[in-house]
């Protein structure tokens, strides 16, 4: 029989590929399979990162405590059994060698997750490397015929010793490091949501629409105090519902209807003439749940891009219920002036689309067309929330 000759091809280094010595390193792919240069540098600082994180670990007052009472115990059975000050000098090089070698071994080595691997035996034979080197070498070369600690018949005992101690050390250091990356993260999404929060209140509060409202306010208190107080109540009775949004991860489609309600009626007061609106829902609305305020910036959009260009019409907000075993919505938001694409920076609707994304996974769409001299927005969603958001 002849073997079989398959040509040498490269081969692909994922972008995190985990070796068999537990490290995640990047690296480009190299003929044969082998790593290339960034790959070795990375996973040789990866390797002296974690040997220097585990010394460190190991002398904080938790571990160095224990391990402290363990070393008085070792050297002080040592001195009642032999008497020897050098027998005891030896089992304390022994205790620093495991405290430097077994459980940065064990980390280094070892493959987190799975099963057993080359890595554990490289470990067993680092640890069996340890027990034989102080029985046979420097017990030798100290011509000591016998200790306590360090005996040929309890060679197999300490080699044990040596590998569940430095596997529960090394197992406790990596969990505690990994519930002090939580918390970071934890702590880190948390600053991010309350930037979150900031930015999603600027993003739905247009400065030019809140500040031309306080102004023609401020100009109806002189000329028509009753106006001005119902726009007072109208804003205010906004803003409240706006800022309750941001602190709710979903809330029903009659409000989302009812805020867009509010944010044209005010538009309407300071200009009835010029900003006209219609809207054509089923009545009673749905009862769903939504993002808060998820359509919000497409109202604003349609205002802005139409009668506040200059364009002449009113918006029209159409809402209907597809009849399908999961109820589907379908939103249509009708405004003067023809969509000419989207403008370059814009933010708005990118921050919509993303919200969708993460609200519905994908199954919602958003799409604009242009219908003559007139826009047409078009937002079809499902009637349940992901499990996330809801």
């Amino acid at each position: 029989m002849t073997r079989r000759r398959y040509p040498r091809r490269f081969v692909r280094v994922t972008d995190e590929h985990q070796c068999c010595f537990g490290a995640s390193f990047r690296g480009g792919p190299t003929p044969g399979g082998g790593l290339g240069a960034a790959g070795r540098r990375k996973r040789y600082r990866w390797r002296v990162t974690t040997v220097i994180a585990t010394w460190r670990a190991l002398w904080t007052p938790k571990r160095g405590g224990a391990l402290l009472l363990v070393f008085v115990a070792l050297v002080s059975a040592e001195w009642l059994a032999t008497g020897s000050g050098v027998a005891m000098a030896t089992d304390a090089s022994l205790f620093a060698a495991f405290c430097l070698a077994a459980p940065a071994g064990y980390r280094v080595l070892v493959p987190r997750g799975g099963g057993l691997s080359v890595g554990h035996g490289l470990y067993a034979l680092l640890c069996a490397a340890l027990v034989l080197g102080w029985a046979l070498l420097v017990r030798r070369a100290l011509r000591l015929s016998w200790t306590y600690v360090i005996d040929g018949s309890s060679l197999g005992i300490l080699w044990v010793l040596f590998l569940v101690g430095g596997w529960g050390l090394a197992r406790d250091i990596e969990l505690e490091s990994g519930l002090h990356a939580q918390q970071r993260r934890a702590e880190r999404m948390a600053e991010s949501a309350e930037r979150a929060s900031l930015l999603a209140l600027r993003a739905h509060l247009d400065p030019h629409f809140l500040f031309n409202t306080l102004n023609a306010i401020a100009e109806w208190c002189r000329e028509d105090p009753a106006v001005a107080e119902a726009a007072t109540l109208r804003l205010a009775s906004m803003l409240r519902t706006m800022l309750g949004g941001i602190r709710s991860p979903s809330w029903d489609l009659e409000t989302e209807i009812g805020l867009a309600r509010s944010l044209f009626e005010l538009y309407s007061i300071r200009d009835a003439a010029r900003y006209r609106f219609r809207f054509e829902v089923p009545e009673p609305l749905p009862s769903v749940q939504v993002p808060p305020m998820v359509f919000l910036p497409l109202f604003e959009n349609a205002v802005t891009h139409g009668a506040g260009a200059g364009h002449s019409g009113e918006v029209v907000v159409r809402l209907s219920v597809e009849s399908t075993p999961d109820l589907r919505l379908h939103v249509e938001i009708e405004n003067p002036g023809r969509f000419r694409g989207r403008r370059a920076g814009g933010e708005g609707i990118a921050m919509v689309e993303r919200r969708l994304a993460l609200a519905y996974g994908g199954e919602a769409t958003l799409s604009f067309d242009a219908d003559g001299d007139r826009t047409r927005t078009r937002v079809a969603l499902p009637g349940a929330l992901s499990a996330e958001v809801a």
